[in-house]
């Protein structure tokens, strides 16, 4: 770990606002750990924290700052943006709190698991005929933009054995995780790339051999790949690696065509021996980050990406689907004509607001609407234990259960729970529905699709596992959709999804359909329709804004959510048609899912009812509670028929936000466009959010572009002058709204400090004291700066002498910037201690120090030093060593 010397760097595009004057600082903080200078906002806590996919965001009350930036020890976490009130400072991942201690759970009941669903007509958990081999390659490593060491080309092959002819692949990618641990040390992990001296990398692309050696027995060729490069690096790029993880797909792919044609006496080993890949039939499966990753490969398939990202080779491939597992989604942007499976663990710990139902929800209204796109809600799953890699008991490298470490007990998610799978369930779980996928995707196998699509169905391998299904899609046609000009009247209300205001919002509770866009103030075309009752037989109607005719469909399918642990919910379900003739369809159940105050279990579920023939255009949909009251939210409604359609991609313009770079200048106030780019010449419509440079506030802005344009333009004022400071950055974010997919979702201005560091001088204050004493040295600056200036100190065995140890100095500062206890007595250079030093904006100087305590052992003199490097900015590096005495 002390080879991070980029340990304390602004993520890229952090929500910035220029920074405040001295004299304007914030009141120092309350919040434990956290200290603010100017626009620099570092958060450090007393051990390291587990890795999380979703990632560590900071916010001011419900204002989102920016992602911020870990540590390579997992400790410190930093983020450029302007906080006005640091009373209101929170920091959050995937909405819960990561500063504040969770209250323990009041009074909840233990939630029930519902029943096991009817056994499906096949079951895609059962090992094909083929016997299996496995392989293991190591390619040349990669460059790509923003990552300043090279990627590794690494996969584990699992292909089958005597299967005829060129085979389907389906390609792994495994999510974020620690890249590097100590085979000798349990508490030493890291994430650096390549793995410094005496550590090892971890091999999370070895986690999902249970999925593939079911796939290879089924016929399937199989390759997980290693992303410890992007890992490690993808914290300073716009997009949280999804650009570099697309990337790095692309490259694998081509390297399979290449071996299944004219390159084939060249491949590895583990190729060789396999048989030759069909790249006309690939499916991409990822986990956590590697689920947006291969989502941005998809959308990268189809529509070119703009610039320079590290692959500019043919596309020789065809993706026909993808299998998201836990995954992010921070961009919103999904590839809507790529069908897909999402996972959402009921119980996941890391991405714990199952923001992946984007995956389904956000491609409405996007393309034709012909691809599938399926979310299977997964009881008792947590986000790890998909990955063996990450499961205790199973892994190489250290690895612990995601959900809520160390907190209250959960009723619903605590290992031992009825309601809480086992590693080993959960794998056999994700094996089996990963395989249904493929059967699905690559082979056209409808058999399997009940088990996807809704139809509440179970694959009895994956027993005792509870796996609910809602999908839209496929043979589908639209009913209501919630938009502005949907109607409503009785218990309905149309309500915004992303709000928190009870008004007009859906509903305070976690919900994953009710996830918003990072930074977005408003997202109005993000609406539902929200059911609320006192009495039986209150109705609610909704009305489409027009007539819809759903000719050729057999039943009406439901998206519905009642609250977890609810009581199972009756509704009647009626039509009125165009002629104003009201037809009564039956009836529909709906049980609350089990959940927790952790978890994020307002899930919709699917609920059909036969359509009768002969109803003509329908005008409005009627559900009538049977229950004397409650609460409901419909996500949407369709005409459903079984099977699915052709696929045909439609061409979706490309919109992308890029990152541009400028100089700060010398002098004057100066205005540069943020520019979002468009491909394709019909009509498409996006939404902007950014900064509104006259108010500094968030704002957002709808833009539709008409055939012929091909940019959006969001402009920027800033001032130059003469003093350094740090680059600041200046984001701007999109959404496709129609017509469109988004590649590139967050973008902005970079505008470059080009002014000369400071110079950085040290002076002993105490550079030898006597046992129980206080080592202090002060830092100096040749002038005052605008943005803090920050280095990192580690100890290093001093030249000669004795060292000074961890029961030389005071226990608690140890602990404090080290994370460890001071016993048993040891070197303070084989501790993870760090030094910290800010000099704030606008001050010149800062004293740092080192408490030593006095004890009865005679030990002479002894001595500690101290390396530092310049954090921002660099080269301002130094020494300094100090000196320790007896006691008098």
């Amino acid at each position: 770990m002390r080879s991070a010397i980029a340990l304390f760097l602004p993520v890229l595009l952090a929500a910035v606002l220029p920074a405040l004057p001295a004299s304007a600082a914030p009141e120092p903080p309350s919040t434990p750990g956290l200290t603010v200078s100017g626009d620099e906002i570092r958060w450090t806590t007393a051990t390291s924290m587990p890795l999380l996919d979703a990632g560590v965001e900071f916010w001011e009350g419900d204002r989102f700052l920016g992602r911020a930036q870990e540590s390579a020890n997992l400790r410190t976490y930093t983020l450029k943006a302007a906080l006005k009130d640091p009373s209101a400072f929170q920091v959050r991942s995937a909405g819960k709190r990561l500063d504040v201690p969770e209250p323990p759970a009041a009074g909840l009941s233990v939630p029930e698991l519902p029943a096991l669903q009817p056994e499906a007509a096949v079951d895609p958990g059962t090992p094909g005929p083929y016997a299996t081999s496995t392989g293991e390659y190591a390619l040349d490593s990669i460059k790509l933009p923003e990552y300043a060491a090279p990627i590794e080309m690494e996969g584990v092959v699992v292909a089958p054995k005597g299967a005829p002819g060129k085979r389907p692949l389906v390609l792994f990618l495994h999510g974020r995780h620690y890249t590097c641990y100590s085979k000798s040390d349990p508490n030493r992990i890291a994430m650096n790339w390549p793995c410094p001296s005496g550590l090892t990398a971890v091999p999370s692309h070895k986690g999902y051999l249970k999925a593939q050696q079911l796939l290879a027995s089924q016929g399937y060729l199989t390759v997980s790949i290693s992303a410890n490069g992007i890992n490690a690096q993808d914290a300073m790029t716009a997009d949280a690696g999804a650009q570099g993880r697309s990337s790095l797909v692309r490259h694998h792919l081509a390297q399979w065509a290449d071996w299944a044609s004219s390159g084939r006496g060249s491949a590895p080993a583990a190729v060789k021996s396999a048989p030759a890949a069909d790249t006309s039939k690939v499916l991409l499966v990822g986990h956590s980050r590697g689920g947006e990753g291969v989502n941005r490969a998809a959308t990268d398939s189809l529509t070119p990406p703009p610039g320079d990202t590290g692959f500019s080779g043919p596309v020789r491939w065809n993706i026909r689907g993808d299998v998201l597992i836990g995954p992010t989604i921070f961009g919103h942007n999904p590839a809507p004509d790529v069908p897909s499976v999402t996972f959402l663990p009921g119980c996941d710990g890391d991405v714990s607001d199952l923001q992946g139902q984007m995956f389904v929800d956000q491609t409405r209204g996007l393309s034709r609407g012909d691809a599938v796109h399926s979310a299977l809600y997964m009881i008792g799953a947590n986000h790890n234990y998909f990955n063996s890699e990450w499961t205790p008991g199973q892994a190489e490298a250290p690895a612990s259960d995601d959900f809520w470490p160390g907190q209250q007990p959960d009723p619903l998610c605590t290992p031992g729970t009825a309601t809480r799978l086992t590693a080993d369930q959960q794998q056999t779980m994700g094996a089996t529905y990963v395989a249904a996928s493929t059967r699905l995707f690559l082979g056209r196998d409808q058999s399997v699709l009940p088990l996807l699509d809704g139809s509440g169905v179970r694959a009895p391998s994956a027993d005792p596992a509870r796996v609910l299904s809602h999908a839209i899609g496929a043979d589908r046609k639209s009913l209501v959709v919630p938009d502005g000009a949907t109607g409503v009247s009785g218990s309905a209300r149309v309500c915004q999804q992303t709000s928190r205001d009870a008004a007009v919002g859906c509903s305070t509770s976690r919900s994953p359909h009710f996830v918003g866009f990072r930074g977005a103030v408003a997202q109005p075309e993000r609406l539902s329709v929200a059911f609320k009752w006192s009495a039986a037989g209150q109705a609610g109607v909704v009305t489409p804004s027009a007539p819809v005719s759903l000719h050729g469909s057999s039943d009406l399918a439901l998206r519905l959510a009642v609250p977890p642990n609810a009581a199972a919910s009756r509704f009647g379900v009626s039509v009125t048609d165009h002629n104003g003739l009201r037809h009564a369809l039956g009836s529909v159940s709906v049980t609350g899912l089990p959940g927790s105050d952790r978890t994020s279990s307002l899930w919709a579920q699917e609920v059909r009812v036969p359509l009768p023939k002969g109803v003509g255009r329908i005008a409005s949909l009627e559900l009538v509670p049977e229950s004397a009251s409650g609460e409901a939210w419909l996500i949407d409604a369709y005409g459903w028929e079984k099977g699915l359609v052709p696929v045909v991609p439609t061409r979706l313009a490309r919109v992308d936000a890029a990152v541009t770079a400028v100089d700060e200048g010398d002098s004057g106030t100066q205005t540069h466009n943020i520019v979002v780019t468009a491909t394709g010449n019909g009509t498409r419509v996006i939404r902007l959010f950014y900064t509104d440079p006259a108010t500094k506030q968030p704002t957002t802005r709808l833009v539709t572009l008409k055939p012929g344009e091909s940019r959006a333009e969001v402009p920027v004022t800033y001032t130059g002058n003469t003093r350094w400071s740090g680059d600041v950055r200046y984001p701007v974010s999109v959404l496709a709204i129609s017509n469109a997919v988004v590649g590139s979702a967050t973008g902005g201005l970079l505008v470059r400090n080009d002014d000369p560091a400071p110079e950085v001088t040290v002076t002993p204050v105490a550079g030898s004291v006597a046992e129980g004493g206080t080592l202090k040295w002060r830092l100096t600056l040749s002038e005052a700066v605008d943005s803090p200036v920050a280095l990192f100190g580690t100890p290093v065995a001093p030249a000669s002498g004795t060292e000074l140890s961890t029961t030389d100095v005071n226990a608690e500062w140890l602990l404090r910037n080290s994370g460890e206890e001071a016993l048993p007595s040891r070197p303070l250079s084989s501790t993870q201690l760090g030094v910290y030093a800010l000099i704030q904006t606008g001050a010149t100087t800062f004293e740092f120090e080192v408490p030593t305590i006095a004890d009865t052992e005679t030990e002479g003199e002894e001595q500690v030093r101290l390396k530092f490097e310049g954090i921002s900015p660099t080269g301002t590096d130094f020494e300094v060593t100090g000196k320790v005495t007896e006691a008098a």
